[in-house]
């Protein structure tokens, strides 16, 4: 009969399972509103009346009618 043989060790192996979980992280997005109010300039015509008073000569008549 034969002797028992004794056994050869080989370095383990690694089987990895690998599982996720979610996990929410919070990231903040700040929003700034910002409200403005631009002044354009228009222009508005006025019209300013002015009354003259002229006295027109026709000059001394040359003939008679």
């Amino acid at each position: 009969m034969s002797r028992p043989v004794r056994p050869i060790f080989c370095p383990p192996k690694y089987v990895v399972r690998d599982r996720f979980v979610p996990r929410e992280v919070p990231y903040i997005h700040p929003v700034i509103n910002i409200n403005r109010t631009n002044i354009v300039n228009v222009p508005r015509h006025i019209v300013q009346p002015i009354t003259r008073n002229v006295v027109v000569d026709p000059g001394y008549p040359r003939r008679c009618c």
